[in-house]
């Protein structure tokens, strides 16, 4: 789960924004993507657009077939990406460019299999696979895809730093933090699992108890191998934290799952204090994608007919 967004640069439809009125004057950006039998990227002024060459469902011949198709958005809302219905290649585009094929390893044969994931800028796709382990690191920028590090596929794949510009990768008990070519710049054995990266490209941030029941984090220095104490987030009674990442000015966000979308908090690390950002109401569709989210999330999740009952 990977959340990275420039805060003023969304004024969502459908969204309680807690701030200054200067985000009005935000450039149109996506505000969130929702599918049913097609896609549709729903844009900050409100407009929807049509992403008809978009697959929703794993074709026939697919491993899974049936299941839903990713449809990515980069937390800066630029850029989306999707399996395209003409030859089922993963492909970027922004609003007004033209489709970029991402791999030509990766296919919507393998949907299901093999995960994708975009930076926020929308430079860089790294997939996690069912292997478990990696699949493909693909730079955008420079139109290479590179091998694993070491050319093995047993790392997990942690999270870009908001930037673009560091990945962190697990294996075994060791963190490493890599640049955009896959060269290892720090390491360190640790236990603990971090699940986002600052734009220091030093500080990790890691969640603290049982999944998905989590209410606590605490900051792990890469360089020192150091741990800060744990910090008690101040949530509203029955939320938890579903998603943990860094802005860019290297603040902790929480994303958490409400009865009827999703809320956003900036998180005082020293305190745990908990400041209301942003709520985004779920929309009526089958499905729906932030900026920043991965394949899944607990937010797409539609309420059963019970709990609205």
């Amino acid at each position: 789960m990977r959340f990275r967004t420039a805060l003023a640069a969304l004024l969502l439809t459908g969204t309680t924004l807690i701030g200054s009125p200067a985000a009005a004057a935000a450039p149109v950006t996506i505000a969130y993507a929702q599918g049913t039998q097609t896609w549709q990227l729903v844009l900050t002024n409100g407009d929807v657009v049509e992403v008809p060459e978009a697959l929703a469902k794993a074709p026939k011949d697919a491993v899974n077939a049936g299941v839903r198709a990713p449809f990515l958005v980069s937390g800066d809302g630029k850029h989306f990406l999707y399996f395209r219905k003409s030859d089922g290649l993963f492909v970027e585009r922004t609003l007004n460019g033209k489709e970029k094929v991402v791999s030509r390893r990766l296919t919507a044969y393998t949907i299901f299999e093999e995960w994708p994931m975009v930076s926020d800028d929308g430079s860089y796709v790294v997939t996690s696979t069912s292997a478990p382990g990696v699949g493909i690191f693909a730079d955008l920028r420079t139109g290479k895809v590179l091998p694993p590090p070491g050319h093995t596929d047993a790392w997990s794949f942690l999270g870009f730093s908001s930037d673009g510009k560091r990945l962190l990768l697990a294996e075994d008990e060791r963190l490493t933090v890599f640049d955009r070519g896959l060269r290892a710049r720090m390491r360190l054995k640790t236990r603990l699992a971090p699940m986002a990266l600052a734009n220091d490209y030093v500080t990790a941030v890691t969640p603290v108890g049982t999944w998905p029941k989590y209410r606590k984090l605490r900051l792990l220095n890469l360089r020192t191998g150091r741990a800060k104490g744990t910090v008690t987030v101040q949530l509203p009674r029955g939320r938890y934290i579903d998603d943990l990442d860094f802005d860019q000015a290297g603040r902790v966000i929480v994303r958490s799952k409400t009865g009827t979308g999703v809320a956003i908090y900036r998180v005082s690390t020293a305190t745990g204090k908990a400041t209301l950002l942003r709520t985004i109401a779920r929309p009526d569709a089958e499905a729906w994608v932030l900026p920043g989210d991965s394949a899944y999330e607990p937010w797409t999740e539609r309420k059963s007919k019970a709990s609205q009952e």
